[in-house]
């Protein structure tokens, strides 16, 4: 099931994406498939938190770390101590930096850790500075219960007007917010650094689903970055969960590449941007 290696725009695989499996399982899954290189989701295995041992893996693997997830999940509150945000991010960085990964994405705060809110804007543009990483804070959705809306995140969930420099674009997150990826693409302008690519039928559920199997205009979005010069990383994040085994689990992530390759690939000559 391989498929040709490299493109005008490099296309990562998530770590998540392996999930349940293991991330030596995706750096496995990476390779056999000619992904261009690995975004580390930071989670509980310890191998995604251990520099060295995922060294090893691009190693042997020949498959590079492209960026790393910061583990500011809900599920992920715990690794690397229970407290001090900072803390997590700043370690984020060190392994990015160990690794030679430009990029750490990073999710807004929760509303109710008010002190790391507070200075949330002007901490990550610090931490670039003093660290040379890029740190893309990433779209996220507003929660919904009994059909309401709950303010989670601080200063918002739609970082568009807020004052970062880089930011990642998550297209699942995106149908969830019932917002429109390619408009989202088109507002972040030059500060569009990183890309999560997947997809989502607009439902309130945060679904990650292949690529063209939902409602998002992923294929615009991606002839976007392909018209206008993009040169950040565009990273597969898909849930795979429901993968009936490794082989089901390869057939979504080789249908992913090959949706990316595709619609990356440069526009003939006296074609417009998208």
């Amino acid at each position: 099931m391989d498929l040709q290696h490299g493109g005008p725009v490099p296309v990562g695989l998530s770590t998540s994406c392996s999930y349940p499996e293991s991330t030596t399982a995706a750096f496995e899954i990476a390779a056999r498939l000619g992904y261009d290189g690995v975004e580390v989701m930071v989670w509980t295995d310890p191998v995604s938190q251990d520099a060295a041992a995922l060294q090893r893996l691009v190693d042997h693997f020949g498959v590079p770390v492209v960026s790393v997830h910061a583990p500011t999940l809900l599920l992920t509150q715990r690794i690397w101590g229970r407290g001090d945000p900072w803390g997590k991010v700043e370690k984020s960085c060190e392994l990015a930096a160990a690794l030679g990964a430009p990029t750490v994405v990073v999710h807004p705060p929760f509303r109710w850790q008010r002190e790391y809110a507070a200075g949330f804007v002007e901490g990550v543009e610090a931490l670039e500075a003093s660290t040379g990483v890029t740190l893309a804070v990433e779209n996220m959705f507003p929660w919904r219960a009994r059909g309401r809306e709950v303010v989670a995140y601080a200063p918002g969930w739609d970082p568009t007007h807020v004052g970062y420099r880089n930011l990642t674009l998550d297209l699942s997150h995106a149908a969830t917010s019932g917002l429109d990826s390619l408009e989202l693409a088109r507002a972040f302008g030059d500060r569009l650094a990183h890309v999560h690519l997947c997809d989502g039928s607009g439902s309130l559920k945060d679904e990650h689903l292949v690529p063209g199997d939902g409602a998002q205009p992923c294929a615009e979005v991606l002839q976007h970055l392909a018209a206008t010069g993009f040169t950040g990383g565009v990273v597969a994040e898909v849930n795979t969960r429901r993968a009936r085994g490794r082989a089901a689990r390869e057939r979504e992530l080789a249908r992913t590449l090959e949706f990316a390759r595709r619609h990356l690939a440069p526009a003939p000559v006296g074609e417009g941007s998208a």
